[in-house]
């Protein structure tokens, strides 16, 4: 870097637990547990491991954002616009369920019996933006603009600007910097900018890296303060792998109860009773029934095409 980054400080940090989720997945959820219930704009981020057999069939969203990245495997999705396709290894889905949506994730079973891995973050989505018309914005891993500060380091620039390399445009309501850092070697430096509003957290998927004189091993979450201008470190171990993630810090309340997400009591309470009257958005979801929620086999899935 040109100048001497103000980094920030950490102010919480944690390992993030394996527990059970949707049918027969296991999560290492960070972001939506008692440790940490939200981190505007963020209210949840899980880190999946899905058996063959298992995954999240056919439930509902409101009000929110949800941002996938597939780190192994295949996933397949379908809602009741009749959206569907399939996620592979490297590729990212942004879906905005703003008013109504009903969808199912579940892992495509690979004839080699691969678990499907990755990552979903949970967005708010700005009060004003909560009856929106839902859509999805899918980045293939090959459309990803990568840079390369040095031979030893790699950042995937999936949202937002790293090292110089500018993102694709438009893939989220809510303002979200997102980025796959890989660093080849230990003592390997990294730097990443961010703006003053947003909320930043770091993610070790593989690997370690040490921030000041702490070390960070696989699975830690790492949540930062609003003092500085940039998150900064060093890779501690050979092939790591993490996740630099901010978010536009909403000023708004926040009431969430599962997938469905809004400002006030009455409001979620509100959505409620339109999921279960099919009214308000909902109306597609009587009788709605997505064709993968019994699973769906590597053979049935569209070509790969990266």
């Amino acid at each position: 870097m040109s100048k001497q980054q103000n980094l920030r400080s950490i102010f919480k940090h944690f390992i993030a637990r394996e527990q059970a989720e949707g049918v027969g997945a296991r999560v290492r959820r960070s972001i939506g547990t008692m440790l940490l219930r939200k981190f505007s704009p963020f209210l949840m981020l899980d880190h999946f491991n899905v058996a063959p057999g298992a995954g999240f069939p056919d439930h509902p969203h409101h009000g929110q954002e949800t941002i996938t990245y597939v780190n192994e495997g295949m996933i397949a999705h379908e809602d009741f616009t009749g959206c569907k396709g399939v996620l592979y290894k490297g590729d990212l889905q942004f879906m905005t369920a703003g008013k109504a949506i009903c969808h199912a994730e579940m892992p495509v079973q690979s004839n080699s019996g691969e678990h499907v891995v990755g990552l979903q973050l949970w967005v708010d989505l700005p009060t004003d933006m909560k009856n929106t018309e839902p859509r999805y914005r899918d980045l293939k891993n090959k459309e990803i603009p990568r840079a390369n500060p040095t031979d030893d380091l790699e950042v995937e620039v999936i949202s937002g600007n790293s090292y110089g390399v500018d993102s694709v445009k438009d893939l989220a309501y809510t303002p979200i910097d997102f980025y796959m850092y890989r660093g080849k070697k230990a003592g390997t430096e990294f730097t990443q900018n961010f703006s003053r509003d947003f909320n930043v957290f770091i993610y070790v998927l593989q690997g370690a890296i040490t921030i000041g004189d702490q070390v960070f091993p696989q699975y830690s979450s790492i949540f930062f303060n609003t003092d500085g201008d940039a998150v900064g470190g060093t890779i501690a171990a050979d092939n790591t792998e993490f996740a630099i993630i901010g978010g536009k810090i909403l000023d708004q309340q926040t009431v969430q109860h599962g997938p469905f997400v809004e400002e006030t009591k009455e409001k979620l309470i509100k959505v409620f009773y339109d999921y279960q009257s099919y009214s308000n958005g909902f109306e597609r979801a009587r009788n709605w029934k997505s064709s993968i929620r019994d699973g769906i086999k590597e053979n049935d899935a569209p070509n790969h095409h990266n």
